[in-house]
C-alpha cells in the first residue's frame, strides 16, 4: 500500500475519532445523561444500582408536570444528584393526611406506591419557579417533606428509561 493512502487513512481514522468524542461530549452535556439510582428512596419504581437515562433537554421548552420522575441537583447535599418524582408544580397546593396526598385539596391517585407511611403535611403552595418532589418509598424518603420546596433550576431532567440492569429494561411514565 502506498505510503499516501496509508496517511491518508490514518488521518480518517483519527479525524472519525475526535468527531465521534466530540458529539459524545455533546449529547452527554446537553441531551441525554445516564444517572446510577443511589439508596431505596424511590422502590419499588426504582431500584438501587438501576441505571436511568435522563433527557434534559425534556423541560428547555416545557415544564416538569406531576407524576414525572426527574433527577436533581441535591438541595441539601451539593456534590449529590437525586431521583424523586414531582408531586405539586407552580399553582399547586400540597398536603398529605393519613398518608393520603392531596393536590388541590383531590386525592391524588398513586399506584405506584407501595409503601405510603408518611407524616401528614400541613397544605403548602408551590410558587413559580418551584417544585414539591416525593420519593416513591415514603417511609424512608428524604424529600420535600423534610427539606421544602425544590427550584426549578436545580432539575438536570427527566428520567424516563431504565437501562439497566437488562431484566429491569422498560420506560418510565
Amino acid at each position: 500500500m502506498p505510503e499516501s493512502k496509508r496517511k491518508s487513512g490514518t488521518r480518517e481514522l483519527i479525524q472519525t475519532l475526535v468527531i465521534a468524542l466530540i458529539l459524545a461530549f455533546l449529547i452527554r452535556t446537553f441531551v441525554f445523561e445516564s444517572f446510577q439510582v443511589s439508596g431505596y428512596s424511590m422502590l419499588p419504581t426504582l431500584h438501587n444500582g438501576d441505571r436511568v437515562l435522563v433527557n434534559k433537554l425534556a423541560f428547555v421548552l416545557g415544564k416538569p408536570k406531576t407524576g414525572e420522575i426527574i433527577v436533581f441537583h441535591s438541595p441539601v447535599v451539593p456534590s449529590q444528584d437525586w431521583i424523586k418524582r414531582v408531586i405539586g408544580v407552580p399553582g399547586d397546593t400540597v398536603s398529605i393526611k393519613n398518608n393520603v396526598v392531596y393536590i388541590n385539596g383531590k386525592r391524588y391517585p398513586e399506584p405506584f406506591l407501595k409503601y405510603r407511611k408518611s407524616p401528614n403535611v400541613a397544605p403548602v403552595y408551590v410558587p413559580p419557579g418551584y417544585l414539591w418532589v416525593l420519593g416513591d418509598n415514603r417511609p424512608i424518603s428524604y424529600d420535600s417533606r423534610y427539606f421544602g420546596l425544590l427550584k426549578e433550576s436545580r432539575v438536570i431532567g427527566q428520567a424516563f428509561l431504565v437501562w439497566w440492569p437488562p431484566s429491569r429494561i422498560r420506560w418510565l411514565s
